[in-house]
């Protein structure tokens, strides 16, 4: 009777895994216990537990090295795109006329920064003679719903809307865009850029570049284009 009641109660995995974890120093007192561990493998054979960490230390060491070479990608094109901007700003600053500023902004983003598509409207009551111009009231007819709020507008526009934007010869191979007003002071125009893959503009991500670009254009256009009335 009382030899059953002083042996031990046997241990069940959890009781074991308590344990360890509240004596994780366990294993350096007895490393001669490391060699004799035996995890199971997917392949129905038994791996010791320090080649089983040395799998799970390279598996990790891989996913560190990926995810550090992604975002050494992503820095790297951020850095691109950083000069590319500086460039165009400069340029505008730099620019002598209206046909310059329109000139710079269309062939930076298209040749610069290869956006297949692009759209620059000016708004002006008077037909401007350089690139294309509109009326601010036939504006809000065609896109009202793209000039309110001031920030970039992402994503797959309405078939009418491409075709303002973008002409009706690009529009139906638009699949996504990025919309963003002409605004300082009053609304001078709008600026648009376009993709043929309807996922790559889905979201404001990656499109900062565009809100720099719009706010130097609605500070530089007003100083070339007399006949252009701002609205506010």
């Amino acid at each position: 009777m009382t030899d059953q009641q002083d042996s031990p109660k046997p241990l069940d995995s959890e009781t074991v895994a308590a344990y360890l974890r509240l004596h994780p120093e366990f294993f350096i007192d007895h490393e001669e216990l490391i060699p004799e561990l035996r995890i199971p493998h997917q392949s129905g054979n038994a791996v010791s537990l320090v080649e089983r960490q040395v799998k799970l230390l390279r598996e990790r060491n891989i996913e560190m090295r990926h995810r550090l070479g992604q975002l050494m990608d992503v820095a790297r094109d951020n850095d691109r795109l950083f000069d590319k901007t500086r460039r165009l700003v400069l340029d505008l600053l730099d620019a002598g006329s209206l046909e310059e500023v329109v000139g710079v902004v269309e062939d930076s983003l298209r040749h610069e920064f290869q956006v297949p598509f692009v759209g620059l409207i000016l708004f002006s009551d008077n037909k401007l003679p350089v690139g294309r111009s509109v009326s601010s009231a036939e504006a809000h007819q065609q896109v009202g719903g793209l000039l309110s709020g001031g920030k970039t507008i992402c994503g797959v526009l309405r078939p009418h809307e491409l075709e303002f934007l973008f002409g009706k010869e690009d529009a139906a191979q638009v699949g996504s865009a990025a919309v963003v007003s002409l605004n300082h002071q009053g609304l001078h125009g709008i600026l648009a850029i376009g993709s043929a893959d309807p996922q790559h503009y889905k979201s404001s991500l990656g499109t900062l570049f565009l809100s720099y670009i719009a706010e130097v254009l609605a500070r530089v256009v007003p100083g070339f284009s007399t006949p252009l009335r701002s609205v506010r």
